[in-house]
C-alpha cells in the first residue's frame, strides 16, 4: 500500500535527559526504514551530534507528515497545541506508564509503530478550546486548550463570585473555587476529580463544572460544540485563569472571559487494537469488584 508518511518529526519531554536512548533507537529505526527524521530542537539539545536536522515546533509543523511525541500526557497537551493549526497527525509514546493520551510504551515501540507504518492504525480527530480574557472590551490575553480552561482563585482564601452566560443568555451566578470548561479529552482530568461527567473524545461538547460550589444545587453542565461560553467576574480576589496548567493570566474584577471551540483539531493515532474504554478500565481501576 502506498503510505502516507514519509518525513517523521520525534519530539521529547527535553527536561528529561532520559529521553535520549529511546529517541535515538527510535530514530535510527526510522532512518533504517528510509523515512527522513526530523527531532525537535530542545530534544537534539541533548545529543551529542547533529546527525538529524533539529527544527524548532512550528517548522516541524511546516514539514513533517507524522510526529510521534515521547513522555507523557503533560508533553503531548504542549506539542498539540501547537502543531493542531497544522493538522500534523500525532502519536503518543509513554516512559512509565500509559497515558491517556500516549497510549504506547517505551518498551514495544518499535513493534507497535512497525504495524502503525504499515497502516495498521485508527484516527481520532479532538477538539480544542480557545480562551480569550476581555477587559473593557479589550482582549488582553488568548490561548488554547487541549484538556480544560479552568477559572480559579489561586492561592485566595476566600471563593470567587462569577457569572456564566452561554450563546449570550444568562445561565447562573457562582461562588465557588472555580469553574472548569473541559473538552471530552479533559473530562477524565481536572473535571473528573471534580465531579464531571466522562465524555467519549469523539463528542465535540463543552463541560462546565464548577470547583467546590457553595449551593450544591450547582451541578455540572455540558453544552453543545457551537456553544460560546462566558464567564463575567464579580470578585476581587486573587484570581487565575489556566489552561491546561500550562499557562495562566491573572485576572482582575470585571474581566470577562470567553470561551469557545477552536476551529483546528488534533489528529491523533493509535495502535489498530487501541480501545478508549479498555484504556479507561485500566486508568481508573474498573476491572475489580468494589
Amino acid at each position: 500500500m502506498s503510505f502516507p508518511f514519509k518525513t517523521i518529526a520525534l519530539i521529547g519531554k527535553h527536561q528529561n535527559p532520559e529521553i535520549v536512548t529511546p529517541i535515538l533507537n527510535l530514530a535510527e529505526y526510522l532512518t533504517q526504514r528510509n523515512f527522513e527524521v526530523l527531532v525537535d530542537h530542545l530534544t537534539a539539545s541533548h545529543f551529542s551530534s547533529d546527525t538529524y536536522r533539529a527544527l524548532t515546533i512550528e517548522e516541524i509543523g511546516q514539514q513533517a507528515d507524522l510526529a510521534v511525541v515521547m513522555g507523557g500526557d503533560g508533553t503531548m497537551l504542549n506539542i498539540a497545541r501547537i502543531l493542531a493549526s497544522y493538522d500534523v497527525p500525532l502519536i503518543g509514546i509513554n516512559q512509565g506508564r500509559l497515558g491517556f493520551l500516549t497510549d504506547l510504551s517505551t518498551d514495544t515501540m518499535l513493534e507497535t509503530l512497525d504495524e502503525m507504518l504499515e497502516g495498521q492504525y485508527t484516527t481520532e480527530r479532538r477538539m480544542l478550546l480557545y480562551a480569550e480574557v476581555l477587559r473593557n472590551e479589550e482582549c488582553i490575553y488568548s490561548a488554547l486548550a487541549f484538556n480544560d480552561v479552568v477559572l480559579y482563585r489561586g492561592m485566595s482564601s476566600g471563593m470567587i463570585e462569577f457569572e456564566v452566560k452561554i450563546n449570550h443568555e444568562y445561565v447562573n451566578k457562582l461562588r465557588a473555587d472555580g469553574l472548569i470548561m473541559a473538552t471530552p479529552t479533559g473530562s477524565t482530568a481536572y473535571a473528573l476529580s471534580s465531579g464531571g461527567p466522562i465524555l467519549h473524545p469523539s463528542l465535540d461538547l463543552i463541560s462546565l463544572v464548577p470547583v467546590c460550589p457553595h449551593t450544591l444545587s450547582n451541578r455540572p453542565i455540558v453544552v453543545g460544540p457551537d456553544a460560546c461560553v462566558e464567564v463575567h467576574l464579580h470578585s476581587s480576589s486573587v484570581v487565575r485563569i489556566h489552561c491546561d496548567s500550562h499557562t495562566y493570566f491573572d485576572l482582575e474584577q470585571t474581566d470577562k472571559i470567553i470561551v469557545q471551540r477552536f476551529p483546528k483539531t488534533v489528529r491523533l493515532l493509535h495502535s489498530a487494537n487501541h480501545s478508549y474504554y479498555r484504556m479507561l478500565r485500566e486508568k481508573l481501576g474498573w476491572s475489580e469488584f468494589p
